[in-house]
C-alpha cells in the first residue's frame, strides 16, 4: 500500500483560507487517485473530494464545491486540498486517502493518513 502523511491543518479564522498536503511514499503516487475526507467525532467520514491520477478528472462534495480545490503534483508524489472561504462547519480532521479506482465511499479505501486537524473559529 501507499503510505500517506498529512501536514497543514491548524487553526484559523472564519473566511480564511488553509492549504492541506498530502505527502505519499512506497509506490508509484501516480497509480493512485486520491481523495480527501474529513470527520468531526461522532460522525462518519464525510467525502470531501477526489482528483484522478494524473488530475483530469476532480469531483467535490457539494458542500465545498466553490471553495476547495483539489489537485496533486505527481513529480512531487503529493496531494494538495486548498481550502478558501473557510467556515466554522468545516472544522474536522482532514484525512486523504488513496486507491486503485474512484469511489466517494471511505471504507472502500484501505490507505489512509494519520488526519490532520482543522480548526475555524467564528
Amino acid at each position: 500500500q501507499v503510505q500517506l502523511v498529512e501536514s497543514g491543518g491548524g487553526l484559523v479564522q472564519a473566511g480564511g483560507s488553509l492549504r492541506l498536503s498530502c505527502a505519499a511514499s512506497g509506490r508509484t503516487f501516480s497509480n493512485y487517485f486520491m481523495a480527501w475526507f474529513r470527520q468531526v467525532p461522532g460522525k462518519e467520514r464525510e467525502f470531501v473530494g477526489h482528483i484522478s491520477r494524473y488530475g483530469a478528472s476532480i469531483y467535490y462534495a457539494d458542500s465545498v464545491k466553490g471553495r476547495f480545490t483539489v489537485s496533486r503534483d505527481n513529480a512531487k508524489n503529493t496531494g494538495y486540498l486548498q481550502m478558501h472561504s473557510l467556515h466554522p462547519e468545516d472544522t474536522a480532521v482532514y484525512y486523504c486517502a488513496a486507491r486503485s479506482a474512484y469511489s466517494r465511499d471511505p471504507s472502500r479505501y484501505a490507505s489512509w493518513g494519520q488526519g490532520t486537524p482543522v480548526t475555524v473559529s467564528s
